[in-house]
């Protein structure tokens, strides 16, 4: 008993000290109307614009649905990752929750803290059949699916056009050319990549992108998978070489900064170069001096160009929940046409719903986004979120160390092997 009570006060500890809270409300503002239906609803953005975003979608929903009260609580990032996990722990847990897709998700599906949703998508094919189709794939586990895309995302090179045409140059489809690029634009004092690693997940996007590219995709799912991972493929070591020799021209000692810093000296011209989500479009002020280009193909290489790094977002409904009809009905306004072009308008991500995107609400550029995302041949998910996360942690604490200077990438991968061959001993 004083274990549980003391699990429970660590809980309520841990919630008072992450907090961000949006439109939450206590348990005396919670509606005692008869028949009113409570659901608690928990996302990762309690900063603008995203905050007034979901106020005004949980406002409208309740607006049409007076039998439903929705509890709103929303925490940064990285905190959210941790909070998630304890909350879907309890037995009082969120009734809708984000999460990341692929192997985030499936933690949850694994551990039965996610509802089974397919009769939801069979049902109700007005509503499923107007979603990106590539975009549920990542939500779906043996042929079943557990959760709802509601934002793509995509990665790509951002340049600053204006700087390039001073410097006449183009943009780059190889890796040699684009080394001949950095070095132009070093040779002329601007910072060739703007790049923050004191926060590792960027980090994981260079070492996703060149994983896929210089691995082959067979040997890529062997290890990528906790069961049978080995790591011992040469082309994991050559894509850290490739992060290596990027390192000169990446912002001086990025382990200092973050990506928001990194982001800013690119908006200020400062640096030519920033590789971006391309819901970042957003937050570059000047989006008239912003130019897209696919991250370049390297001689040699054993994956597909056409493949695109980025993965959908989205929620999922508790498996404990007592009101998943309801829950459902909320995720399905949320993914509505309506909803969708708002999101686009309002926040400048872009929704998973087809034709949300267009003239009415989004920039050129932003469109030119969306379309990279269609018309990729494939997606290839987040790194840090596509592998378990003991392989994470020790990819990007140890390559963090090689961007230092401490370690070569024949040692990271050492490293991450003998984390691999703990974790493959751990399940099986």
């Amino acid at each position: 008993m004083k274990k549980a009570k003391l699990v429970l006060a660590s809980v309520l500890a841990l919630s008072l000290l992450l907090g961000g809270c949006s439109s939450q409300k206590t348990s005396s503002e919670v509606k005692d109307e008869k028949g009113t239906i409570t659901l608690k609803f928990f996302h990762r953005w309690p900063k603008e614009p995203e905050k007034s975003y979901f106020e005004n979608v949980v406002q409208e929903f309740e607006k049409q649905h007076p039998n439903i009260d929705i509890q709103t609580e929303a925490v940064l990032n990285d905190s959210y990752k941790e909070k998630i996990r304890v909350l879907l722990g309890t037995n009082n847990p969120p009734d809708i929750y984000f999460t990341w897709s692929d192997q985030f998700a499936y933690k949850f599906v694994q551990g039965n803290k996610a509802l089974d949703l397919t009769s939801y998508y069979k049902e109700d094919t007005a509503w499923s059949s107007q979603l990106v189709q590539n975009q549920i794939t990542p939500f779906s586990f043996e042929n079943k699916y557990y959760g709802v895309p509601w934002q793509m995302d995509g990665k790509s090179f951002f340049y600053n056009k204006d700087i390039f045409a001073k410097l006449n140059l183009q943009p780059p489809t190889t890796w040699d050319e684009f080394m001949k690029v950095l070095k132009v634009l070093k040779d002329n004092k601007y910072t060739p990549i703007a790049f923050g690693s004191k926060s590792t997940w960027p980090i994981s996007h260079y070492i996703g992108t060149l994983n896929q590219r210089l691995v082959d995709e067979k040997t890529r799912e062997k290890d990528y998978n906790p069961k049978t991972g080995t790591f011992t493929d040469s082309g994991y070591v050559e894509a850290l070489k490739k992060i290596k020799e990027l390192i000169p021209y990446f912002t001086e000692n990025s382990n200092s900064v973050d990506h928001e810093y990194a982001r800013g000296t690119f908006n200020s011209g400062k640096a030519g170069i920033l590789y971006a989500e391309t819901a970042e479009i957003s937050l570059v002020p000047d989006v008239k001096n912003l130019g897209l280009f696919h991250f370049p193909a390297i001689e040699g290489q054993k994956g597909d160009s056409a493949y695109l790094t980025g993965a959908p977002e989205g929620f999922m409904i508790s498996s404990k929940t007592k009101h998943p009809k309801e829950a459902m009905e909320f995720l399905k306004f949320l993914t509505s046409k309506e909803m969708g072009e708002k999101l686009v308008k309002d926040v400048g991500k872009y929704s998973a719903v087809k034709e949300t995107t267009n003239e009415t609400n989004a920039t050129p550029i932003q469109i030119e986004a969306v379309n990279q995302i269609l018309n990729a041949k494939q997606m290839v998910p987040w790194f840090d979120t596509d592998v378990d996360i003991e392989i994470v942690d020790a990819y990007l604490t140890n390559t963090q160390l090689m961007l230092n200077g401490e370690k070569t990438p024949q040692e990271v991968m050492k490293e991450v092997q003998k984390a691999a061959d703990a974790l493959r001993a751990s399940k099986n």
